[in-house]
């Protein structure tokens, strides 16, 4: 079952039905109708209106909260010093010692391994959630390693897509993959650090990234380097995990052969406040859950918005 929550054990966490748009919750709540009903849960002050019709449409529960009920949740500190963070190779502690290009050499026979079943579907998902399928202009997979998954995208969308990542050991064989798929136009790499990166202010039209943010050292920088970086309009979608098609029997197997534990709830709830930290009103912290998948665990990401200029 699907659910959208407030802050604390969320599975959606959707701030205000007035700052998100109606027809993307919808696009959402239709993507997961046959997991059954949904929890909805919103500040009183965000939309009644719009709580009601979703409530109609697809059968949400709807839970109105007051805002005062927030007021407990603590304002994470921005503290944006002279040090960077860095993507999906700034690694934890116990692997520190492994060069770039081991670690490049192990995410490439990951992706084409145990983690191959995963880029496909997430491709499409993505494509289908943003309505990418016709889009022009630039997205950017932020930590995306091999690039299995832009090669994906570049097969499902015609945007030309960057894999910035901070170990350039990747690259020579990000773009032969590309050349051989006949995608080596669509493609660029560029050195980047996720708390610094090297585009212009509104650059992006949708930046994405999988299996990345939890090795930035500094995830609230990060976060905000990338709404900086996004056209206005534009979409962002980070996480960690499974897309929602992916089959529950290749997440177990995915999972048995896993060695990264973590807290799902704990690193939602954390996305949530780096949001509200980052004043981002337009986003919802996602974790999907399958019917019959409740015991396997699909990962949790978060997709926000930068606002269309006026």
């Amino acid at each position: 079952m699907g659910r959208l929550y407030a802050s604390d054990s969320p599975c959606l966490l959707l701030h205000s039905v007035k700052d998100f748009s109606l027809d993307r919750l919808k696009r959402v709540a239709a993507s997961n109708e046959a997991w059954g009903r949904h929890s909805l849960i919103i500040p009183k002050a965000s939309g009644f209106e719009a709580a009601t019709q979703l409530n109609v449409n697809f059968g949400l529960e709807t839970i109105l909260m007051k805002r005062s009920q927030y007021f407990h949740y603590a304002i994470i500190a921005l503290f944006f010093g002279a040090m960077g963070c860095h993507s999906r190779n700034q690694v934890p502690a116990s692997r520190e010692k492994r060069a770039p290009e081991q670690i490049a050499l192990s995410m490439k026979e990951a992706s084409e391994g145990r983690l191959a079943p995963v880029y496909a579907p997430l491709a499409e998902q993505i494509a289908a959630d943003f309505n990418l399928a016709q889009k022009k202009g630039i997205g950017i997979d932020l930590g995306s390693g091999p690039g299995t998954l832009i090669i994906e995208l570049c097969e499902r969308t015609p945007l030309h897509w960057i894999n910035a990542d901070i170990n350039p050991h990747f690259f020579p064989h990000f773009y032969e993959l590309a050349t051989r798929r006949g995608l080596g136009g669509r493609v660029s790499a560029v050195f980047a650090d996720a708390c610094a990166l090297p585009f212009r202010d509104n650059y992006a039209d949708i930046i994405v990234s999988r299996g990345s943010f939890h090795f930035w050292q500094d995830k609230t920088r990060a976060f905000g380097e990338i709404y900086r970086v996004l056209k206005p309009g534009g979409v962002a979608y980070i996480g960690r995990g499974f897309p929602r098609a992916l089959p529950i029997k290749i997440a177990e197997e995915i999972r048995a052969g896993g060695k990264l534990k973590y807290d799902v709830e704990k690193t939602a709830d954390d996305l949530g406040h780096m949001m509200k930290a980052l004043k981002i009103k337009e986003y919802i912290v996602y974790r999907p859950e399958p019917p019959g998948g409740e015991h396997v665990n699909y990962g949790v990401w978060v997709e926000f918005h930068k606002p269309k200029e006026n």
